[in-house]
């Protein structure tokens, strides 16, 4: 799950990590007090999940109240990148004397975490990094060791901080890394991280990812989910226990097993190509389970999807046996009813595959068409979306 800037600041907060949270508004008219109670002069920001704020126009700085009111009118409806903009942070004007970059991130390819950071930090890290990559500082960490004080001073001095600000620095890494392990997270972002006309550090901006495989451990990180952003279709899967992401096609996907549904969207895509062009619309994986139950839930969020115009079942039975996953699709169509109102090409493979064949053969089913292979049930799918 991807924070928000002003949602980030309060996990910085919760760590002692130095920052200004600001006041939050989803109403220009409440800028006004709000700048006045900030001391006037502030910042108006953007409050979307996506980088380049700046540049899209979604920050600006407001001299004194009445701006405030200007800016946030500006910004309020504005669509950064395809996010539209619902509220906006507003923040005290900085006095900042240097910019840098800093961030904790997993590195899957060697199996740790990873501190990048940059004393040429700045909106313009990117350009940096393409430029002179010798100013950008990667400093490996043992996850069985982490960052401890060595570790800290090791990254500081990698990265070249200023020795004025050198102790701060050790302080501020070891805190944010308080924020990267102890909430869980896989990205923990400040740019900028800067340092001020008295001298002192401050988080000026913050990005974080945290890991929803464990929120089991962090029930106060409901609170930072934003339902109003959320499709309706992916939340109401969430509340069923499915595993569903929407994507922009026709033909809806439904399989057991991750890396079976990733080949499915893959072939989909490939035969869409000779149908006008049809693409997956989801992927959703049901997991070792297909009861009637989850096929039922599992399918009415597919055909909830105005969008979808086939749906492509594709099972490849293991401790699931096929005969159990056509009950499922059988008693599925029976409990939705006249809700029930795609085509489904079905195709079930592997154990038992012979009894679930026959029990969809027998139930004749006007909706179902059944497919031997997963190339022939994905044209078929794409075909019927097509005519759709």
């Amino acid at each position: 799950m991807d924070l928000m800037e002003f949602q980030a600041k309060e996990l910085f907060a919760k760590h002692d990590v130095p920052v200004t949270l600001g006041t939050v508004i989803e109403n220009a008219a409440e800028a006004e007090t709000a700048a006045a109670q900030l001391g006037g002069r502030v910042v108006v920001k953007a409050q979307v999940k996506v980088g380049g704020r700046g540049k899209a126009g979604g920050v600006k700085l407001a001299e004194n109240p009445t701006e405030a009111v200007a800016r946030a009118n500006e910004i309020l409806g504005m669509d950064i990148k395809g996010h539209t903009v619902q509220r906006v942070l507003l923040a005290p004007a900085a006095d900042i004397a240097e910019e840098y970059y800093f961030s904790f991130l997993v590195d899957r390819s060697n199996r740790a975490y990873l501190c990048i950071a940059s004393i040429e930090g700045g909106v313009e890290i990117e350009e940096v990094a393409r430029t002179n990559p010798d100013a950008v500082a990667k400093v490996s960490i043992d996850p069985q060791t982490g960052v401890d004080d060595a570790k800290a001073a090791e990254i500081v001095a990698a990265t070249r901080f200023p020795a004025a600000v050198a102790d701060q620095a050790v302080d501020l890494v070891k805190k944010l890394w308080d924020v990267f392990i102890k909430e869980d997270a896989s990205l923990v972002e400040v740019n900028p991280l800067v340092r001020l006309g008295d001298g002192t550090l401050e988080a000026l901006d913050g990005k974080v990812t945290l890991d929803e495989n464990a929120d089991f451990r962090h029930e106060d990180h409901a609170m930072f989910e934003d339902k109003a952003a959320t499709d309706p279709l992916e939340q109401e899967a969430r509340d069923k226990g499915l595993n569903y992401v929407k994507l922009d096609g026709e033909v809806g996907i439904i399989g057991n097993g991750a890396g079976l549904v990733m080949s499915t969207l893959d072939v989909v895509a490939y035969a869409g190509a000779n149908h006008s062009g049809v693409k997956p619309a989801n992927f959703l994986d049901i997991g070792g389970g297909a009861s009637a139950e989850v096929m039922a839930n599992g399918l009415q969020i597919i055909i909830g999807d105005e969008q979808v115009k086939s749906v492509f079942v594709n099972v490849f039975g293991g401790i699931t046996s096929c005969d159990a996953v056509a009950n499922g699709i059988v008693h599925a169509l029976e409990m939705l009813g006249d809700e029930a109102n795609k085509p489904l090409v079905v195709r079930l493979d592997g154990n038992n595959f012979e009894e679930g064949r026959r029990i969809l053969n027998d139930a004749n089913h006007p909706l179902v068409t059944l497919a031997e292979t997963m190339d022939g049930a994905a044209d078929r799918a794409a075909e019927l979306a097509n005519q759709n």
